[in-house]
């Protein structure tokens, strides 16, 4: 039989933004968080590379804001672009004093601007900006957030819980387009329950899955756009979906993503994958047997890079591949 919930806040998604937010939240409030799978099955778990924001002396807000305008081809907003970077050293600290197990560097110096936590440089930075938590960042993150949320008696973790749509003051016929909630699938019971809320929160994710080829999971499927445009929201820029050149290519497995870290590490800003327009991805036939993309690496770059990057190797020999060979086999993809 369908039941009936109310919470003062709804969070539909369970992942960095969804936990984030809950957590941030005044804890006299009741909170309920859903997720439609496990609650590791979002991408927040998968995100491999790391999060980039201005932590030593020797790099500037107004550097990075430059190098995200110049990478966004014009297409960036300034406002959102400096509003997210001049945020960007505190929300990094905030994970910190969450207790996210960043990788320490232990050759800290003033070279370094004296930051205590190992930063490495990705494609269209002009200065080593990246913290990660070795190749796993995403986990590390998500396994953080998780175990403070457990630990707050004020935040529900629901888990196989589908959300189908808002409920909206107008759906039901009354004056006014507030959101009232969700009505919400239980996977177990097969029931959908009613939760209803003061405020309901859209953490759901991106929609990665509509593409051939993604490294995301499952869920990404863009339900929760399309929830909130069925409500009456406005949606926009819906084509500025982020894709990856380097995604493992391997007949007898899923799309694995290749890190940024390891591509530029190995020295494949020649690779072919990393020009190719967004159009690709969705005529995969001629992507279809991968391309070589780790060519370009000096043979004693390997084992110091090997060492920090722990999560490629399992992988990469399950499918009976060195993560350092010659040449891995890559595909463009949609990223998290």
């Amino acid at each position: 039989m369908s039941q009936q919930f109310q919470h003062d806040v709804l969070v539909i998604g369970s992942g960095a933004a969804g936990l984030s937010l809950a957590l941030t939240l005044p804890s006299h409030l009741r909170i309920a968080v859903l997720s439609k799978g496990d609650l590791a099955n979002g991408s927040t778990f998968w995100a491999q590379g790391g999060v980039a924001a201005v932590l030593d002396d020797t790099d500037t807000v107004q550097s990075h804001v430059e190098d995200t305008l110049n990478a966004g081809g014009g297409l960036c907003n300034e406002d959102a672009v400096r509003f997210t970077v001049e945020h960007s050293r505190e929300a990094i600290q905030w994970l910190i004093d969450q207790g996210v197990p960043f990788t320490r560097d232990e050759h800290a110096g003033s070279d370094d601007g004296g930051f205590e936590f190992h930063l490495t440089r990705e494609g269209g930075h002009s200065h080593r900006r990246i913290i990660h938590a070795a190749d796993a960042t995403g986990a590390a993150i998500f396994k953080t957030l998780l175990a403070q949320a457990r630990q707050r008696p004020n935040i529900e973790l629901l888990e196989q819980r589908v959300a189908v749509d808002l409920i909206t003051e107008k759906r039901l016929g009354l004056a006014g387009e507030r959101c009232l909630g969700a009505y919400v699938l239980n996977r177990a019971s097969g029931e959908v329950d009613t939760y209803g809320a003061r405020f309901t929160i859209l953490a759901s994710g991106g929609a990665a899955k509509v593409y051939l080829y993604t490294s995301n999971p499952d869920g990404a499927c863009g339900d929760g756009i399309a929830m909130a445009w069925r409500s009456g929201c406005r949606v926009a820029n819906l084509e500025f979906n982020q894709f990856h050149p380097t995604c493992l290519y391997h007949p007898q497995a899923k799309s694995f993503l290749i890190t940024e870290a390891l591509r530029g590490k190995v020295r494949t800003s020649n690779c072919p994958m990393a020009n190719v327009s967004c159009s690709a991805l969705t005529h995969g036939p001629n992507w279809r047997h991968g391309t070589s993309c780790s060519r370009h690496r000096p043979r004693d770059e390997a084992p110091g890079h090997r060492l920090r990057l722990p999560g490629h190797q399992p992988q990469a020999r399950r499918l009976h591949q060195d993560p350092f060979p010659d040449g891995l086999r890559a595909l463009p993809g949609l990223q998290y």
